[in-house]
C-alpha cells in the first residue's frame, strides 16, 4: 500500500549534487509532505527593513527539503510528481534586489511585506489586491553532472524553474539522472506573475504534498508538465507591449511600459509597480516570427484593481 510521509522544516540543503545522502527512501505511489522554509533562511521577517535585505547573505539562499530517494528510479525514466496540496505561511514578502530583475535601472533596495494568514488575497498599496495561488519555485532531481551546483537556476534537472502553473492538481516530469532520482523542493511562492520580472514573487514559508510515480524508459531530456490552465479575469486584462529585434530587449520594454502606466493610473511608485508585475503581470512572447521585431506582452488582470 502506498504510504504517506512527512519531511521536517530542519531538514534541507542549499545546493544540487549527485552525491547528497537521501534523507527519505519511498516507493513510486506514496505521498511527502515537505515543510518549507523561507527562501532566505529566515533572513528575512516580519520585522526585516532594508538594512536586512542589503546584507542577505547568499550562501542561506534557496534552502531545498530533500533530497527523496525514489526506489526503482533509474536514469531514462521520468520521475511523475502531482502536486496534491501547497499551503503558504502566515508571512511573505516581495523585493527590489540591487542586481538582480530584469530592469537596470532598478538600483536601490525596496521591500514590502505581505500579511497572508487565512486570506485568498494578498491586499498590497492602494486597495490593490493579489490573488493568492500557491506553488513552489523549486522542484527538481538531481542533475546529470558531477560537482556540486547552486539552486537559482535552472536546468535539465528542472530546480529552480519558476513555474507558476504548477499549483494544485497540476503534475510535473522530470528526466531522471541518478539512481533513486533525488528529488528536492523550495521557493514557495503565494503568488507570482510568469516572468517574476523583479527576482521575486510573495515569497514564503509553508508545506507542500506530492504524490511520486514512475515512467519507465521515457527519455526525456527536459522536464514538462501538465497544468489546468489559467484563471480568467472577470473584468479583462491591460497588456503593455514591447517590439524589439531582441526577445530581452522586447521584454524590458514591455515591463517598462506596464510600469508607467501602473504609476500614471493608480498613483503607485515606480518600485511599488515592479514589485506588482513580478507579482500579478504576465510576461507573454505574442510572436517571433516577423523578423526583424519580435513582440512581447506584460498583461495584468485588472480584477486586482479596486473600482
Amino acid at each position: 500500500m502506498a504510504a504517506n510521509h512527512r519531511i521536517k522544516l530542519d531538514t534541507f540543503h542549499y545546493k544540487w549534487d549527485r552525491e547528497h545522502k537521501p534523507v527519505l527512501s519511498i516507493r513510486p505511489g506514496d505521498t511527502v509532505t515537505f515543510e518549507i522554509n523561507e527562501v532566505t533562511s529566515w533572513q528575512l521577517t516580519e520585522k526585516s527593513d532594508l538594512e536586512d535585505l542589503r546584507n542577505l547573505d547568499e550562501s542561506k539562499l534557496y534552502p531545498l527539503a530533500g533530497p527523496v530517494y525514489v526506489e526503482g528510479a533509474r536514469p531514462g525514466d521520468s520521475l511523475v510528481v502531482e502536486v496534491k496540496d501547497v499551503r503558504t505561511g502566515d508571512f511573505g514578502w516581495s523585493a527590489i534586489i540591487r542586481g538582480l530583475g530584469v530592469l537596470e535601472e532598478f538600483q536601490e533596495p525596496y521591500l514590502y511585506k505581505w500579511h497572508l494568514k487565512g486570506r485568498r488575497f494578498a491586499r498590497f498599496v492602494k486597495g490593490i489586491r493579489v490573488p493568492i495561488r500557491p506553488f513552489c519555485g523549486v522542484m527538481g532531481v538531481a542533475p546529470p553532472q558531477d560537482g556540486s551546483f547552486d539552486a537559482m537556476p535552472p536546468g535539465k534537472h528542472g530546480g529552480n524553474m519558476d513555474i507558476k502553473h504548477l499549483t494544485v492538481g497540476s503534475r510535473v516530469e522530470l528526466p531522471v539522472w541518478v539512481d533513486g532520482a533525488l528529488f528536492s523542493t523550495g521557493d514557495l511562492h503565494a503568488a507570482m506573475g510568469d516572468g517574476e520580472v523583479c527576482v521575486t514573487a510573495i515569497e514564503c514559508p509553508g508545506t507542500a504534498t506530492f504524490r511520486f510515480g514512475l515512467k519507465r524508459n521515457a527519455g526525456l531530456e527536459w522536464p514538462r508538465y501538465f497544468a489546468k490552465g489559467e484563471e480568467r479575469a472577470k473584468k479583462g486584462y491591460y497588456v503593455a507591449t514591447g517590439i524589439a529585434p531582441d526577445l530581452m530587449l522586447a521584454t524590458k520594454e514591455s515591463v517598462r511600459n506596464m510600469i508607467g502606466w501602473l504609476t500614471a493610473t493608480y498613483g503607485l511608485s515606480r518600485e511599488e509597480a515592479y514589485v506588482l508585475c513580478s507579482v500579478a503581470a504576465d510576461v507573454r512572447v505574442h510572436e517571433v516570427v516577423d523578423q526583424p521585431n519580435w513582440v512581447v506582452g506584460t498583461m495584468i488582470p485588472l480584477d486586482c484593481f479596486p473600482r
